[in-house]
């Protein structure tokens, strides 16, 4: 098969910003690969129109339109002219897009177009209790109705998106995968440094940055050892409209806290592997996931995790066996757990343990490729009887 990917992400040095989105194209990519399909991947919102193949992949940026009033239309004209090109060309007989913003609303494409839910914006705003904006509730809603098929990384977005789109059609719920060849223990450089707590991730108000300073506070008044490392983008808060999040957090950890907490800003996709090594535990107290990649990552190293006990949350650790689920508003729990963590070498190397053989069993990209291979060929057939 020859699939393609539409999105606006993807983790490359040629490319515009890509998080989680563009990690789970990559892995899902790579999977596919290696089952002997071929890969596209059409990515709009890009600085230029330029095209390039690298390790088997064919890249088609695109330079979105930009005319006052007619953006959005004459972007979706310009890929869907792109992809029915290269249906015609024999070089793709699949599309699948993201749910975000609906960018493959109203389409009419020569070929299958499947939606996976990696979390809309619609999604993303009902986790917030915040208003989604009505033109992006709209282009979501008929992107899911100009689909062929559907797909969604966890069981829980599938039925929330479903409650808020009045959406009827059942989804295919095919999890991320990781690329274990990429995260793998044996190969391990970097020995851990003691009493290390790693959040990567955006720094954004939905991932739980605003809990994590109070929940450190925590930490620390009873292991004063304790150091947390940051990394990632920051961003403007949408709710107080302040334009650094780090800013906002800072005056929330107390000033003995503080001085043992390091914010390394972005870093390469490449370098994560290094930092998630140096870490005894990784944390991610978010409230606004779909089926984060990042927990995954950590995890494969087989490093114990303390994670937010929110819906999606169950689908990927089995709290106390393979990490431990507490809510991010729960400070002094969630620093408990921690400090259980950091204070028992055997507990926390046995809960790494089984994390990273859940991850083999369950999230490597082998499987999840199979999987969505076999769900592509389901498609596939049925759209070919349907033209026949």
């Amino acid at each position: 098969m020859k699939i393609a990917f539409l999105t606006s992400e993807y983790p490359h040095p040629k490319t515009s910003f890509a998080a989680g989105i563009g990690t789970s194209i990559l892995n899902l990519s790579l999977g596919l690969q290696q089952l002997g399909h071929e890969v596209v991947v059409v990515l709009y919102g890009q600085d230029q129109d330029e095209t390039f193949t690298e390790k088997g992949i064919t890249f088609y940026k695109i330079k979105n339109v930009k005319f006052k009033g007619l953006s959005w239309w004459l972007t979706q004209m310009k890929i869907q002219k792109l992809i029915r090109h290269l249906v015609d060309s024999g070089k793709i007989d699949l599309v699948e897009a993201a749910d975000w913003t609906g960018m493959s609303a109203n389409l009419k494409l020569n070929c299958p177009l499947v939606i996976k839910l990696h979390g809309s914006d619609t999604y993303f705003c009902h986790l917030d209790a915040r208003p989604v904006k009505k033109v992006n509730f709209n282009r979501e809603k008929q992107a899911l109705m100009t689909a062929d098929a559907w797909s969604s990384v966890s069981e829980y977005v599938a039925r929330i998106t479903q409650k808020l789109f009045g959406f009827e059609q059942d989804f295919q719920v095919i999890p991320n995968g990781i690329d274990l060849d990429k995260f793998s223990v044996h190969q391990t450089l970097n020995p851990e440094k003691p009493q290390t707590i790693l959040y990567f991730g955006t720094l954004i108000r939905k991932k739980g940055l605003l809990e994590l300073p109070l929940i450190f506070n925590q930490v620390y008044k009873q292991n004063p050892k304790a150091q947390l490392v940051l990394i990632g983008r920051d961003t403007s808060d949408i709710k107080t409209q302040n334009a650094s999040t780090w800013q906002m957090m800072q005056s929330l950890f107390d000033a003995d806290a503080r001085a043992h907490v390091m914010y390394l800003g972005s870093v390469s996709y490449d370098e994560i592997k290094t930092h998630i090594e140096s870490a005894s535990v990784c944390v991610f107290p978010t409230f606004a996931e779909a089926l984060p990649v990042s927990w995954l990552e950590a995890m494969a190293l087989q490093k114990a995790v303390v994670a937010s006990n929110i819906g999606w949350a169950h689908e990927i650790i089995e709290d106390g066996l393979d990490g431990f689920l507490v809510s991010p508003k729960e400070h002094i729990t969630y620093a408990h757990r921690i400090n259980n963590l950091l204070a028992n070498d055997a507990l926390r190397f046995q809960m790494g343990q089984n994390a990273r053989e859940k991850v083999i069993k369950k999230f490597s990209k082998e499987v999840i490729a199979q999987k969505n291979a076999d769900f592509y060929q389901q498609i596939l057939t049925h759209y070919k009887l349907k033209k026949s």
